[in-house]
């Protein structure tokens, strides 16, 4: 092991214990994002790996709708009512996709939304 694979890890581990729960959750989405488009794209034989996305997509959607759902939750109301919303929303459209009755593209397009939202961009092209 190098000084520079050091130098990584140590700035890594730092990195990642003074990151913000929005920083938080930016990472999660955009990795979760970027392995459903990856899968997607591979075509037919990368399914298994699609799937596998898919279902961690719907674990944090589903972890995004207990907490706006919570009464302690500090966002505002009609913010929490939205992304409740889309979570549904993105365990109905899964299960579409999953049975080859819907495409990839709209859980993809509000992923990216979502993490428009969450880096201060704005949502508008």
């Amino acid at each position: 092991m190098n000084a520079q694979t050091l130098a990584h890890r140590a700035y890594a581990q730092n990195a990642r214990s003074t990151q913000t729960p929005r920083g938080t959750e930016y990472e999660l989405i955009a990795r979760v994002t970027h392995r459903i488009k990856a899968a997607a794209e591979a075509g037919p034989r990368a399914y298994p790996r699609l799937v596998e996305a898919l279902s961690d997509n719907q674990r944090l959607w589903t972890a995004l709708a207990v907490d706006v759902a919570d009464s302690e939750n500090a966002l505002p109301a009609e913010l929490r009512a939205r992304i409740f919303y889309l979570a549904e929303f993105v365990q109905l459209h899964t299960s579409k996709v999953l049975t080859k009755k819907g495409r990839v593209r709209p859980l993809l397009e509000i992923n990216a939304a979502i993490l428009r939202g969450l880096s201060g961009r704005s949502t508008q092209k």
